[in-house]
């Protein structure tokens, strides 16, 4: 798959660069892990000055010697013995840049940290002593969340305050998503594109599997996903015991009976058998997983609170793949397949509301979106987009048949949050498959 989009964060990394020729910049990419990180650094830096260099599973002494001949074989120069410090290579670097502005790319940073727990410190004192006379753009990639955040954001870590920018890769959006579909499948149907942002939520790597494999439309893509062999089947897996270690087993719980539509705190713990407080606050703080979600105009501390997964995909996979483990190790696709299209119709309804909610927040004037349910959860709006310096407010109801849409029950259920919103423009509008 050809490359596409991220314009805005391609020009943040070039005017950095720039910035890093008069002075050091340390900059910090961070993403999910297939996002497309790697892959945004090398189209960036391609016809510049650049040096990328992975941190795989070794021990630092290895790590140094393979730095140390790729230093050698992109920058042409000789360093004398064999350097056994991270940190100290990182200093030569740093010296070399006072005369020659170099771009130095570290993916998967937050290995660091394991491999030896002094790197930091001692990172942080070549850093101090270095940046003010060098011209380097020092760039930490990383995809563990938990481990970026503890590494830059906890005051008591090293390289605390270090960092000169932030950049958050985020999924593609749902207008690119249409673009690439339309790319690879020009007949697709509004369903083909529903499947894609179920299955993807706009991850760049599995959009390239998909649209590599030519799965563009909903039984392709399902196929793909469900056949023996495929990446997505174990991608829960790899993608979280990466964050969670050995404590796997009771957030891995918790998600699946969120993927699964118990969205309250009493539901999962009825479940679970014992309080959950402090690994929901944990999922939610520190590895960004799971979001909690308040109607519209609620207080912070209101009732009535529910939890949603962020990632489309990890929704999908603990909704399906992980519910169904035993089907999976036993190789039976064919079942597999079953069950996802038995409820594949309830599950994307749910997804075909995350995607209008995400479309409207991607529109330029809007500066709230949302959706509504009363205390009983008897009576929901899908979708509240507001435009405050508009005095606008767009109420949309979601179904994935557009007969099923009723705009004056819609209008009924509102009238509740109309004082709200009073000298507002209301507009009520119904959004089906075909409106995508």
């Amino acid at each position: 798959m050809k490359f596409y989009g991220r314009n805005q964060e391609i020009n943040r990394l070039l005017e950095l660069d720039v910035q890093a020729k008069k002075t050091s910049v340390f900059t910090l990419l961070i993403g999910r892990r297939r996002i497309g990180k790697t892959t945004l650094l090398k189209q960036t830096f391609t016809n510049k000055r650049m040096l990328y260099f992975f941190v795989s599973q070794k021990s630092e002494q290895l790590l140094c010697q393979e730095l140390q001949q790729t230093i050698e074989a992109v920058l042409g120069i000789h360093l004398y013995g064999q350097i056994s410090k991270f940190a100290d290579l990182l200093r030569e670097l740093m010296i070399y840049s006072i005369k020659d502005h170099i771009t130095f790319i570290i993916d998967e940073f937050q290995r660091l940290h394991d491999i030896n727990s002094s790197i930091m410190s001692e990172i942080q004192n070549v850093w101090d002593s270095n940046k003010d006379k060098s011209h380097i753009h020092l760039i930490a990639c990383g995809s563990v969340y938990t481990m970026m955040m503890k590494i830059f954001r906890d005051k008591k870590e090293p390289l605390f305050g270090r960092a000169t920018a932030e950049i958050r890769l985020q999924p593609f959006t749902t207008q690119l998503l249409k673009n690439i579909l339309s790319d690879y499948n020009t007949n697709y149907s509004p369903e083909d594109l529903l499947t894609l942002y179920t299955l993807s939520g706009g991850v760049a790597k599995y959009v390239e599997l998909l649209m590599d494999a030519n799965a563009t439309n909903m039984n392709a893509m399902i196929d793909f996903v469900c056949q023996d062999g495929s990446v997505f089947l174990n991608e829960g897996t790899e993608l979280l015991i990466g964050e969670f270690g050995k404590r796997y087993q009771v957030y891995f719980s918790i998600m699946q009976l969120i993927a699964n539509s118990m969205t309250t705190q009493s539901q999962i713990d009825s479940v679970v058998g014992f309080n959950t407080g402090r690994y929901i606050a944990t999922l939610e703080d520190e590895y960004n997983l799971i979001q909690k979600v308040r109607p519209m105009l609620a207080k912070p501390n209101s009732q009535g609170i529910k939890f949603a997964l962020y990632d489309n995909f990890l929704t999908f996979w603990f909704r399906f793949i992980e519910s169904n483990r035993s089907i999976v190790e036993m190789g039976k696709t064919d079942l597999l397949k079953e069950i996802i299209y038995n409820g594949y119709d309830q599950f994307s309804g749910i997804m075909l509301e995350r995607y209008f909610r995400q479309q409207y927040s991607e529109m330029e004037r809007v500066t709230e979106v949302s959706h509504w349910w009363d205390t009983r959860s008897e009576n929901e709006i899908d979708l509240i987009a507001v435009e405050r310096l508009d005095k606008r407010v767009i109420v949309g109801e979601v179904k994935r048949n557009a007969k099923k849409i009723n705009l004056k029950k819609l209008e009924e259920k509102f009238a509740q949050l109309r004082p709200h919103f009073r000298g507002y423009e209301i507009k009520y509008t119904g959004l089906s498959l075909e409106n995508m």
